[in-house]
């Protein structure tokens, strides 16, 4: 991973995890087969696509992808993963500049396509497509299945229109459908078939690269198996390179050579997929592959069950973007307290992050540049819902206490930036590295470093199954 800041991890044996197969693809899937030749095709660099705040009083931006950098070798499936909302549709769209990438590069066959324009950048598209999730409202509804496939042709004016026809009744017949299905409408055919469509429009101009968007997650698991064996045997017959964007993990385990996972905009792990699957090392990636589900109802799975929710990519953390939720986030070493307490401390420093984006809002913003009061809540009812159950040492009661006071005072920014202060560790100030764990996987965790415990024995010590050997 050119361009990284990497360092090196020592992997302990015991400390992997082995990850629970989930629910089974039809057996006819057909198996992944590496179609790798070694040559990189796409090289990203820190890309980072924000979306500026068009609102009256401005704001700060949403960071959808936020310094990003990985390879895609010629002729590779990678796949991307993560949960609803961490950028991986947005990175995708970058990479093909349906999105304009706010800094970073793209590096595509050695030719940076952030700075294509105009005529350029109509060129290059001919190289990169994309094959959208919902194949019912990426299709026009109002243009046959014809004029639908053979549209990318004649905005690129290839051939004639007699050869853009036929090249159309052999696209049809490449992607499994009949001749006769040239003159008919979208609605007319299943969810199935019109994703077929889809990808035969994707296939007009015979591109290499090719973004699939969660091309199966709207269609039955029967309809599922076929289409991801007509992308294996596509990719096999023109040679193409996909970026597989997906929520189905067992999918991603099926298809891809290498996998991506994504966080707030970030790739937390990179590697090959079954070392990824069966041992996964950064902690973000452990409590995702725990949450597959187990076929066989009579087997117990303890997960990895992840407090909170995801902070907003407009307020995103200062160190390690999954500082907020992770369960072995690094504490500092001069607060003595109980992993009860901590959990509380945590839950505290969420509600005030909260009450410090609310503050955001564009009525308290107006009313705080009247000079009116812009307390949101009563701190000591917020102290007793916390921490009325728990056993607070003292130096932490405190603590607790001088934060509810900045929060009284109308000022949770001070609360929030005193809170991290005091029972902020690094994971809280310091961005990590990207450790290289495995031979060709990285991690973007601080624990991979030689001075700390690895998230496997952190997690076990913290009394979580990490389903190990």
């Amino acid at each position: 991973m050119p361009g990284l800041t990497v360092a090196t991890a020592t992997v302990p044996g015991t400390a992997a995890d082995t990850a629970t197969e989930g629910t089974q693809m039809s057996e006819s899937v057909v198996d992944t087969v590496s179609h790798q030749t070694g040559e990189t095709l796409l090289d990203v660099q820190d890309l980072k696509t924000y979306y500026e705040d068009g609102g009256l009083l401005g704001g700060d931006p949403v960071k959808a992808v936020d310094g990003v950098s990985f390879e895609i070798s010629r002729g590779e499936t990678f796949g991307l993963v993560g949960e609803s909302g961490c950028g991986k549709t947005t990175l995708g769209r970058t990479l093909i500049q349906l999105e304009t990438a706010t800094s970073g590069t793209v590096s595509f066959d050695g030719t940076d396509i952030t700075e294509l324009s105009g005529g350029d950048l109509k060129e290059w598209r001919r190289n990169a497509q994309m094959v959208f999730q919902d194949p019912e409202s990426s299709l026009n509804d109002r243009m046959t299945v014809g004029e639908i496939i053979r549209e990318p042709l004649d905005v690129h004016e290839q051939g004639t229109a007699r050869e853009r026809r036929e090249k159309v009744r052999t696209l049809l017949d490449q992607v499994g459908l009949m001749p006769e299905h040239y003159y008919r409408y979208p609605h007319q055919f299943s969810g199935g078939q019109r994703q077929r469509i889809g990808i035969a429009r994707a296939l007009a101009l015979e591109p290499e690269f090719v973004v699939l968007d969660e091309p199966v997650s709207a269609l039955d698991v029967s309809v599922q198996a076929q289409i991801l064996n007509l992308l294996e045997e596509l990719q096999e017959e023109f040679g193409l390179t996909y970026l597989f964007i997906a929520h189905d993990l067992s999918v991603v385990r099926h298809i891809c050579d290498r996998v991506g996972v994504m966080y707030l905009g970030n790739l937390m792990e990179v590697g090959p997929t079954e070392q990824l699957f069966q041992r996964p090392e950064n902690p973000y990636t452990r409590a995702l592959l725990s949450a597959i589900p187990e076929p066989d109802p009579t087997v117990q799975v303890d997960r990895i069950t992840l407090p909170g929710s995801p902070p907003s990519p407009r307020d995103p953390p200062e160190g390690c973007p999954f500082a907020t939720r992770c369960p072995v986030r690094i504490r500092p070493e001069d607060i003595d307290a109980s992993d009860a307490v901590w959990d509380r401390i945590r839950e505290f420093r969420d509600v005030i992050r909260e009450r410090s984006r609310a503050e955001q809002s564009i009525g308290e913003r107006l009313k705080e540049r009247l000079g009116f009061d812009t307390a949101l809540a009563d701190s000591e009812e917020i102290v007793d819902e916390e921490f009325s159950d728990v056993d607070l040492p003292r130096d932490v009661r405190e603590h607790v206490e001088q934060a509810a006071t900045y929060l009284s005072d109308g000022d949770p920014d001070a609360a929030r930036a005193y809170l991290r202060e005091v029972f902020g560790g690094q994971c809280d100030t310091e961005t990590p590295q990207y450790y290289d764990v495995d031979d060709g996987r990285m991690s973007f965790c601080h624990r991979h470093a030689q001075e700390h415990v690895s998230p496997g024995d952190e997690l076990r010590r913290r009394g979580y199954d990490t389903h190990d050997g």
